[in-house]
């Protein structure tokens, strides 16, 4: 058990002593923002007096008298009208430190109560090219999949295709009259979107040609063997880049599938929803209205259109009723941009009247908005939407810069090899470590920089320590991990280091909590920081004995945390830059 787990679990034992009835409050012990207070720190004796009407500080002194933390911290002070105070006793500290060494122990804890988590992200479109727009959702989904799966929950990552629709009708016009394949053959995306944008203008100018691609729409949904075997070639290419795309990413699924696989279950579920009364006709449509709900009184749903046709609405209940069968989930996370907030506001509500018993959470993980230096959405010069091929083209290129900027005797293919990890990290880095509901600008300049809160700093802090080891056997010096040599550890910044590595667990749940990796980046950069100032104060291979040991073993136990939680990022590492 972690040290701040100890704690927690003495001050819930010490709370419910005093006040049986606190057995739903949430004990929770953080670590304390300013050092100076202590090491760790808990609010909660203010909203459990506050709830009872008693005195808070009162309170708090029975609880410093009931609690039983003396063997691994110093005497708990009381702060303020009830703020708890922790500081831990060194003696504690290295025990801790020695349990990881001696993998009795990780810095980070599977969860006590694991659940079955669905993430729907990425969610490209078939027939068209990935853009910088499906980066966030893509970058953020995988890092949260990962960091669920390191708590030992069951996750499923799962990735919702956009290959049905309107646009279809179009592509067919424009495959069966415009097609050309030997452009097909070398660039199935880019053709598959001229045909679109051709068709698309010419029904804007010609009603016969809209007329046309109606039909053919008909025809797809009526089952037509031809116009299904182009529409199922048109997903097969597109996959592929979908495939190219997340490969260079690191980006895998457990589950792929269209939004079309959902076709058979539409009537049934506008059928229930009519049965339980959710909905009723408008104009000829099948809507559900919320006048009972102030801020969705003015936005009703439609679920089905006057034709017939389904909507997002309808598919996307379908889909829910298809992972509860298939996962009963605990959690369902939809990663997608702030402007769908009302789309899943109404289809969270509907869904609880729909199937009020289904135990599954459901969160709109939203994030904001990759800006130019303009303050407008990111495009290129000519305002087209930036090919996320592309960008990630120019980030390897700009990651070969750095690398060889940093190393101009270093061969081609370890530039190729570094600046690749280096320019894709680069780009993640700078999205994940943002607050995601806020909007950023997309500069290479700052992502790429090797100093402040960037992947390429926090890659050379890790290439450091991987360095450590190399100069060690280089001068035959043992740099084994050595778990009995930690009691050497008592310089103030051996000591700061080593608590922030036992505060990794804690950053880890805030981050799946809210759903928010940039809590990872935030703690990343701040360990790299305390690995710097403790190489800068404390010799480590020109220290001897036990004390050398100590610092190469803390040394390598930064290094693991370090690369475990780029690892949760999707960054991958590197030996050296």
């Amino acid at each position: 058990m972690l040290p701040y787990q100890e704690i927690e679990k003495q001050l819930s034992a010490a709370v419910l002593s005093l006040v049986p009835d606190a057995t739903d409050e949430t004990i929770k012990v953080r670590p304390c923002p300013n050092p100076k207070f202590g090491d760790y720190q808990s609010n909660v004796i203010m909203p459990i007096a506050k709830k009872r009407s008693m005195n808070p500080r009162q309170l708090a002194t029975d609880v410093v008298a009931a609690i039983d933390v003396d063997s691994i911290c110093e005497p708990v002070e009381i702060a303020g009208p009830g703020f708890l105070n922790f500081r831990l006793k060194p003696a504690a500290l290295i025990q801790t430190l020695q349990a990881v060494a001696e993998d009795k122990l990780t810095f980070h804890c599977e969860s006590e109560n694991p659940q079955t988590i669905v993430i729907d992200f990425s969610s490209p479109n078939v027939a068209k090219p990935m853009h910088v727009g499906h980066i966030r959702s893509t970058i953020l989904g995988e890092s949260l999949k990962r960091v669920f799966r390191l708590q030992g929950h069951k996750v499923v990552g799962d990735n919702h295709i956009g290959d049905w629709g309107t646009q279809f009708g179009k592509l067919l016009v424009g495959w069966k009259t415009l097609l050309d394949r030997d452009a097909l053959k070398a660039d199935p995306i880019g053709e598959m979107e001229r045909l679109y944008k051709t068709i698309n203008d010419k029904c804007g100018e010609d009603e016969a040609t809209l007329t046309e691609a109606r039909q053919e729409l008909v025809k797809l949904q009526d089952g037509d063997d031809e116009n299904l075997s182009i529409w199922k070639e048109m997903i097969a290419l597109s996959q592929d880049q979908f495939d190219t795309i997340y490969g260079r990413l690191d980006i895998s699924f457990d589950e792929t599938l269209g939004e079309s696989f959902y076709n058979d279950r539409l009537k049934s579920v506008v059928e229930e929803l009519q049965s339980k009364g959710l909905v009723r006709e408008s104009q000829g449509a099948q809507v559900a209205f919320f006048d009972d709900i102030p801020e969705l009184k003015e936005h009703p749903a439609l679920v089905q259109k006057s034709d017939g046709a389904a909507n997002y609405t309808t598919t996307d209940l379908a889909t829910l009723d298809h992972r509860l069968e298939t996962w009963n989930p605990d959690r369902i996370i939809y990663v997608t941009d702030a402007r769908q907030q009302l789309h899943f506001r109404q289809l969270f509500t509907l869904f609880g009247r729909k199937t009020p018993d289904a135990k599954a959470r459901l969160e709109h993980v939203w994030f904001g908005a990759i800006l130019g230096d303009d303050g407008k959405p990111f495009k290129t010069r000519e305002g087209d939407t930036i090919k996320l091929a592309e960008l990630l083209d120019e980030a390897e290129e700009k990651g070969r810069d750095v690398c060889k900027a940093k190393n101009p005797d270093m061969s081609d293919a370890e530039v190729a090899e570094i600046g690749r990890v280096i320019g894709i990290g680069s780009v993640k880095y700078a999205d994940l470590m943002q607050n995601r509901q806020s909007d950023y600008k997309f500069s290479w300049d700052k992502m790429l920089s090797l100093q402040g809160n960037t992947a390429p700093y926090l890659l050379y802090a890790y290439t450091r320590t991987r360095a450590m080891f190399r100069k060690a056997e280089s001068q035959g010096i043992d740099a084994s991990s050595r778990p009995e040599s930690l009691k050497a550890l008592e310089h103030a910044q051996e000591l700061a280091l080593a608590k922030h590595l036992c505060n990794f667990n804690v950053i880890l749940d805030l981050a799946s909590e809210e759903c928010r990796p940039n809590y990872i980046c935030d703690y990343l950069f701040e360990l790299a920081g305390l690995i710097s100032q403790f190489y800068e104060n404390c010799p480590v291979l020109k220290s001897e004995g036990d004390q050398r040991a100590a610092r190469l073993t803390l040394t390598h136990l930064a290094s693991e945390v370090l690369k475990q939680g780029l690892t949760l990022l999707g960054l991958e590492t590197t030996e050296q830059m």
